[in-house]
């Protein structure tokens, strides 16, 4: 029942979040706290060490939860259900695509799908920022809504290290992997 489970919640995360893998944090986000299989820090980890190995960032965090959760079986499981809904999409449209490359409904439901992957991904920002960065705090006074920030100091000041250092001329063009592999030291070493 457990696996069950398990593909149901990773299908549904792969059938809803257009977009890629940064698309699929809130709907991890709501999987971790409606089953309790990680925590919040836990995704957090998740997707520090999904960016930074080779593959998709979301089919690495099912595989990752799938593991946790169920072995080996799990992980396969997880990760088939979080694909899933990519090969039946695609096999689908593949069929049709053809048939109804000109038609303007179509294309309309094509150009929509943009914004809407592009919203994911803001909220998915936004999470890991609340995350790693910052702890939003709401409360209500009255009539008036107040929010409390918490900052992660260290983290916002090497977040705007690594900001300033891309920008300088002689080390813009270092790889992104490099930048990767030096952010992961000094968060180790920070114990961020």
């Amino acid at each position: 029942m457990m696996y069950l489970r398990l593909f149901f919640e990773f299908f549904r995360a792969g059938l809803f979040a257009v977009g890629g893998g940064l698309a699929t944090i809130p709907f991890l986000t709501d999987i971790g706290q409606r089953t309790g299989w990680f925590t919040s820090a836990d995704l957090t980890n998740m997707i520090a060490v999904s960016e930074s190995t080779p593959g998709p960032m979301g089919v690495n965090m099912a595989t990752y939860v799938g593991y946790t959760v169920g072995g080996v079986p799990g992980s396969v499981i997880a990760t088939l259900g979080l694909i899933a809904p990519s090969i039946l999409i695609i096999l689908a449209v593949g069929a049709f695509l053809n048939k109804f490359r000109n038609n303007p409904t179509v294309e309309a439901v094509f150009y929509g799908l943009r914004p809407a992957s592009t919203g994911l991904i803001a909220a998915a920002g936004w999470g890991v920022v609340c995350i790693a960065l910052i702890t939003p705090q709401w409360s209500v006074s009255g009539r008036n809504l107040l929010v409390n920030l918490d900052a992660n100091w260290m983290g916002l000041l090497l977040a705007l290290a690594v900001l300033i250092c891309t920008r300088l001329p002689k080390l813009k063009d270092l790889h992104p992997v490099v930048w990767i592999a030096l952010s992961a030291v000094v968060g180790i070493a920070l114990g961020l």
